[in-house]
């Protein structure tokens, strides 16, 4: 393979229908037109701006004029010293009035601990933090499900649990106090937290089907879990990629599908063969950000799949070498590739690839391009004979303790002890065999709550945190996201898949660039003028093989205005039916 040595932990068709906008498309690894032309680039831009100093990566003096104020933070005190020094252990023991008293010891709360996977929600949870944990392909077990359920229990009702957009867990309510506990916790039922925030690189994505998928194109897992252990050494910190300009984002490709969202990834590995080795093909440079929305572009590269970390740690580097550290809304990679011009950004990244160089991208890819996207809700046969997977809806992705407990229960009794998260905020239970389908369906969980055949808008639904405990959030969205789908339920009849997502803020947490209809947290005014909850209504976003990117519709719509003009999108662009008419027929 290559000279990393990773220790390995035992691991534990919904067809969007076209609207009338037309938005930009996006194309599959392989290169269909020439790469863009180079840039003329001064070699004194390629000069590293970061330097090692005692194990850790740090801005280089001359290059601090005009940096945000995150790096003035990272300059002043290195973020995983926290976790790699002990650092935590004495924060832990201070008082919040001891520690806003100083300067870095709030900054330590507000900033640092993100590299901990701590985020403080000082605006609505003031003393309390959200957990972000690491699960590399969204994979987790009923062990690990159990610890964390007990976690949140012991926060009454300040905790709770999100499933993710990034297939991961983040939990809410915890304290200070009871961090380094937390942690000792966590890595004995072998999960971490670690470098999981900020500046930093996200949980890997991967396949929710792999190794149980019968149409699966490769087993995503062993690269995914390979990624998470290097980023994070291991779960011992990792200072060569913890101090990068901005978050960044990675996914490995197993399905034809597309499970795995590869456009709005920094970078994407896509499966294709090359004179008869498999390998990938590369996608980089697709974001979200308030500012501005990028779809992954081809890099022009194909790698063996030995050197799927390799090539992760030469893109790291570059982007951390020569990223650019001024204002954030400029900071993620695709301006980078920007300023550089993809060629030159490609030289970057294959002069740090152990043998210097990249080979250009296959035509071989893998991935099916004319592919209806399956619907993995419900119960599905697996490769292995005589097994199913049963995926459940879990309403906007957010459950409570006894909910946890319940998942963890039903995985032993029915599985083989494992949970599958998905992006959009749903669960599969993995390996039962089919004898013991029928038992499973009958549980009340399934029956009640987290039903395997959801309604056909419900099903589609995915909403962010809002701003019931993010400080960034406009608006409301989980609950108001249930509320609006459930009244638009009783005006239209729909038929045909529809997804539909929220997020309360223009950072996108709830990705409504990728829906069919996309709602943005926004201030808007009412009918009297005054200000009031509102969204900004995007439409037309596609996943799967023709995937792109929604374009705006309508902006600042009063949410309590929403459900009508949800209703008339349904009708007039999705084929759905007013109640009334379809009684008028049925009748």
């Amino acid at each position: 393979m290559s000279s990393f040595s990773v220790r390995f932990f035992t691991p534990q068709a919904l067809p969007s229908t076209s609207v009338s906008v037309r938005p930009k498309t996006w194309v599959l690894a392989a290169p269909t037109s020439a790469p863009a032309a180079s840039v003329e680039v001064d070699a004194v831009r390629l000069e590293p701006r970061v330097e090692e100093r005692d194990g850790y990566f740090v801005l280089k003096e001359k290059f601090r004029e005009g940096i945000n104020p995150q790096e003035k933070v990272k300059i002043e005190k290195e973020p995983l010293k926290l976790f790699m020094e002990g650092g935590i252990d004495e924060l832990a023991k201070m008082s919040l009035e001891e520690i806003e008293k100083d300067k870095h010891s709030k900054d330590d709360i507000d900033v640092r601990l993100k590299w901990l996977g701590l985020f403080h929600r000082r605006k609505h949870q003031y003393g309390r933090f959200m957990m972000r944990l690491k699960l590399p392909n969204g994979v987790t077990t009923s062990a690990q499900t159990r610890y964390l359920a007990s976690v949140i229990r012991k926060y009454g009702k300040e905790g709770c649990a999100d499933v993710t957009t990034r297939q991961n867990w983040q939990i809410r309510g915890v304290v200070l106090p009871d961090v380094p506990e937390i942690l000792k916790g966590l890595e004995e039922v072998g999960l971490t937290s670690l470098q999981s925030g900020m500046d930093n690189v996200r949980n890997p994505v991967g396949n929710p089907l792999a190794g149980i998928d019968p149409e699966e194109i490769v087993d995503t897992r062993p690269y995914t879990n390979l990624l998470s252990q290097f980023i994070t050494a291991n779960s011992r910190g990792n200072p060569a990629v913890a101090n990068l300009p901005r978050k960044w984002n990675a996914c490995v490709v197993g399905s034809h599908d597309l499970y795995e969202h590869p456009h709005i990834n920094d970078l994407a590995y896509m499966p294709a063969t090359k004179d008869g080795r498999f390998g990938f093909n590369l996608l980089v440079g697709g974001f979200f950000s308030g500012k501005r929305c990028d779809e992954a572009i081809p890099l022009d590269a194909w790698i063996p799949a030995d050197d799927v970390i390799p090539l992760c740690k030469a893109m790291l580097e570059a982007f951390r070498d020569l990223g650019y550290r001024g204002n954030r809304q400029k900071t993620r990679m695709m301006w980078l590739i920007d300023e550089l011009g993809l060629e030159v950004f490609r030289s970057e990244v294959a002069k740090r690839m152990p043998q210097k160089e990249l080979e250009r991208a296959s035509t071989e890819d893998l991935v099916q391009k004319h592919w209806e996207r399956r619907d993995y809700l419900g119960v599905h046969p697996q490769k292995q004979e005589g097994f199913s997977y049963v995926g459940i809806h879990i309403p906007v992705g957010r459950v409570q303790a006894d909910d946890m407990d319940e998942l963890a229960r039903l995985a032993d009794t029915y599985g083989s002890g494992e949970l599958r998260l998905t992006v959009e905020q749903n669960i599969i239970i993995p390996n039962i065999e089919n004898s013991k389908i029928e038992a499973l369906l009958n549980e009340p969980l399934l029956k009640d709550q987290f039903l395997p055949e959801p309604s056909i808008l419900l099903k589609g639904l995915v909403a962010c945190t809002g701003n019931q405990f993010c400080g960034q959030a406009i608006i409301e969205t989980k609950a108001r996201a249930l509320k609006v789908t459930e009244e638009v339920e009783r005006i239209v009849s729909v038929t045909r898949p529809v997804r539909m997502h929220w997020t309360g803020c223009p950072n996108s947490c709830g990705q409504v660039q990728v829906a069919d209809i996309g709602f943005m947290g926004c201030m808007a005014r009412d009918e009297n003028g005054k200000p009031c909850e509102g969204a900004d209504i995007f439409l037309g976003g596609r996943i799967g093989s023709d995937s792109h990117l929604g374009q705006l519709y309508k902006k600042a719509v009063p949410c309590k205005d929403l459900v009508p003009i949800v209703a008339d999108i349904l009708v007039e662009q999705f084929g759905a039916v007013p109640r009334e008419r379809e009684e008028e027929v049925e009748n």
